[in-house]
């Protein structure tokens, strides 16, 4: 079941360090040289006006080649490495996103749970645009200057400026830094008597450890059926995502392959050791689930081992290997594909930029039967027809009303008004007796008292939906600031139209 290619990639260390050989080849003597490219840089090294020393832009110039490849291929400087790798290991202090640079703009891929940003209610495909009076949406912005900006001492203050689809005027957040817990598993709760619920953040180094005792804690506690949440999450580790498959497959079942121009095609396969092989399941995904996530519910789906609620996947189906260089700076270069059980790849069209690969998500449709090419339709195990082009299109997708407006609902959560209501309202809280009583109205009354305390002139008018929704997270995270995570998913998903669903499909 374990994924053995560790093939060193020569090719990729040849094109690194072909780019600089130039230097050392005398440009007179063609024999010598390597390509055009490696004379360009011998010849402005050697004349450029005001000198030119090629060693002093090699992150640049990497950079630039690496972007040329495919979204994902990239090459990531010393200190750049040395965060992601703590990413995936530990937590840091700083505002709690995953982020893309996309056209010099700075995209909140999503806020970390637990994090100070996604208490704030940041959301993904937030633009931020300014940070702390400068603007944030500047030619050449890098992956470091976001690290620069937005990590910090805990406890500090950053100011930030935010642009959100849909809102006519930018949204301003104050974030006080704070310790980034980076659990995979965000809650583990029984919603009945017999369906579990499981919150899956990211596929990470703890992931395997975290999955295992959350859904023991559920069968002890009866569960015969589970929904396993992957809505926003952006993949992470492939072993974690094989290990959460044969969970519930039974021996011998293909979990997925891998292939490339340079790779023999490798087979990864279920073993006896899963534990939920009987459990009914039902996985929700989203726009923002990718990589590992869509192996997890792409293998499900093609094995009919349960049901696929959500909206299309993102699409990313691209195996990247790292190869670490002499100096601790690293290259993560796409060596493969991956492809799931029916012989789909996940990987979506790169479109004709970065900028229009990452925008796709929030501008499709999602794809109907009449719309997909005769060669894109795969079968499942027991024969069902699925789609390919790119991510996992559900079995049953959940539709989004684009015409509810949630202004309000941003603006309140921007300021900070229900954290700060929450933590003053928890102290005259007698728990466990007046929490379980405790409801949803009268607690918005008082919050309406708190806000106008705070801004008599705040208009508190809104939709009926967005109501609704401010009323529960209301309760929702009052609770959690007393009892924890499991107790704040327990009462969010009673709102929640793809847990409603999914419940109604298990039930």
């Amino acid at each position: 079941m374990q994924n053995k290619n560790s093939q060193p990639i020569i090719y990729s260390i040849i094109l690194i360090v072909g780019i600089f050989l130039g230097k050392f080849y005398i440009l007179e003597d063609p024999s010598a040289q390597n390509s055009k490219l490696d004379a360009i840089l011998t010849l402005v090294e050697e004349n450029y006006v005001d000198g030119f020393d090629i060693s002093d832009h090699e992150d640049e110039i990497l950079i630039s080649i690496m972007q040329e490849l495919d979204p994902h291929s990239s090459y990531i400087p010393v200190k750049e490495q040395g965060v992601l790798e703590e990413e995936m290991r530990g937590s840091f202090s700083g505002v709690g996103i995953e982020f893309n640079i996309i056209q010099d703009s700075l995209v909140v891929v999503s806020p970390i749970s637990g994090g100070p940003s996604e208490k704030l209610g940041i959301l993904s495909g937030d633009r931020i645009v300014e940070v702390d009076g400068e603007d944030f949406a500047s030619v050449g912005l890098t992956n470091q200057d976001v690290i620069d900006k937005l990590r910090g001492e805990k406890d500090s203050k950053v100011q930030i400026k935010i642009y959100r689809r849909g809102l006519p005027e930018l949204l301003n957040y104050t974030i006080v830094r704070g310790d980034i817990p980076l659990h995979s598993v965000d809650a583990s709760v029984m919603l009945s008597d017999k369906i579990g619920y499981v919150k899956v953040n990211r596929f990470s180094g703890t992931t395997n450890k975290e999955f295992y005792t959350a859904t023991n804690k559920l069968l002890d506690d009866g569960m015969s059926k589970l929904i396993l949440d992957l809505r926003g999450n952006p993949g992470g580790f492939l072993g974690s995502a094989i290990y959460m498959c044969n969970e519930f497959l039974e021996k011998g079942e293909l979990i997925v392959y891998t292939e490339g121009k340079y790779r023999k095609q490798q087979e990864i396969y279920s073993d006896d050791d899963g534990r939920l092989k009987h459990i009914k399941l039902v996985v929700l995904i989203n726009q923002g689930s990718a990589s590992a996530s869509e192996i997890v519910s792409g293998c499900i789906q093609d094995l009919d081992r349960g049901i696929i609620i959500g909206n299309r996947s993102f699409g990313k189906g691209l195996v990247q290997e790292e190869i670490k260089l002499p100096d601790g700076s690293a290259v993560r270069l796409t060596t493969q594909r991956y492809y799931i059980p029916s012989g789909r790849s996940i990987q979506k069209s790169y479109g004709k930029s970065d900028k229009e690969y990452h925008a796709e998500m929030y501008i499709r449709s999602d794809q109907k039967e009449e719309n997909i090419a005769d060669s894109l339709k795969y079968t499942t195990k027991s024969g069902r027809v699925v789609y390919g082009g790119g991510g996992i299109t559900p079995d049953s997708i959940i539709t989004v009303d684009s015409s509810l407006n949630y202004t309000k609902y941003n603006i309140i959560r921007a300021n900070n008004w229900i954290s700060e209501f929450a933590l003053t309202k928890q102290k005259s809280v007698d728990f466990p007796n007046r929490l379980e009583r405790l409801e949803a109205d009268k607690l918005y009354q008082e919050f309406e008292r708190f806000i106008h305390k705070k801004n008599e002139d705040f208009d508190l008018s809104m939709g009926e939906k967005e109501l609704l929704d401010l009323k529960i997270y209301l309760k929702a995270t009052l609770i959690k600031n007393l009892y924890g995570n499991d107790a704040y998913f327990r009462v969010i998903t009673q709102s929640d139209k793809y847990v409603e669903k999914a419940i109604e499909v298990l039930e």
